[in-house]
């Protein structure tokens, strides 16, 4: 069975290294993520969603390198304005979603103990990529169309000549008869 794109199985196959090549960039934005988050917590007295908002803005601006020169690297690279803008847009939700759900267990339920915050954040992490994924892939990275072959060079056949009209011959003017 083939689609538009090429095969199912060669579409799946397409997603898949997609989604491992965003999982490996996003791996890292984790990392400093948490990284910068912690470090901001036992290093000064910034209050925990602060801190996080913080290590949230450093991992996107690690992440968009990665995706940009790495994961998404394949895709269209004009408008690079646009690109920024939206991936800019599309972050700063995420961003508010992350954050969100740490807000809410720190201020709304009292679970503010390094490893509750390091638990919600990691929450607020996970629930704010499946947004990015679906929102950098669709709007912010575009991908190419699909480059279709071109079709075999078949011959193009030359139009039937048209019909001759009938010609008669033009009379002969006779001699004129010498005059001696």
């Amino acid at each position: 069975m083939t689609t538009q794109g090429g095969s199912v199985l060669e579409r799946v196959r397409g997603l898949v290294r997609e989604v491992a090549k965003f999982g490996a960039v996003g791996g890292l934005g984790v990392l400093v993520n948490l990284g910068v988050f912690n470090l901001i917590r036992n290093t000064t007295d910034l209050q925990v969603v602060r801190a996080s908002v913080i290590a949230t803005i450093v991992a996107i601006t690690t992440n968009y390198l990665g995706f940009r020169y790495f994961a998404y690297r394949d895709r269209a690279q004009n408008g690079r304005t646009r690109e920024m803008a939206l991936f800019a847009a599309f972050s700063a939700i995420g961003l508010v979603i992350e954050n969100g759900v740490l807000y809410t267990a720190t201020y709304g339920f009292g679970w503010d103990g390094p490893v509750a915050s390091n638990v919600f954040k990691f929450i607020g992490i996970g629930t704010a990529t499946v947004f990015r994924f679906w929102s950098y892939r669709t709007w912010v990275f575009k991908a190419l169309p699909p480059v279709v072959p071109p079709a075999a060079a078949e011959p193009v056949p030359e139009p039937a000549p048209l019909p001759r009209p009938e010609r008669r011959p033009e009379p002969r003017p006779e001699p004129e008869p010498a005059n001696n």
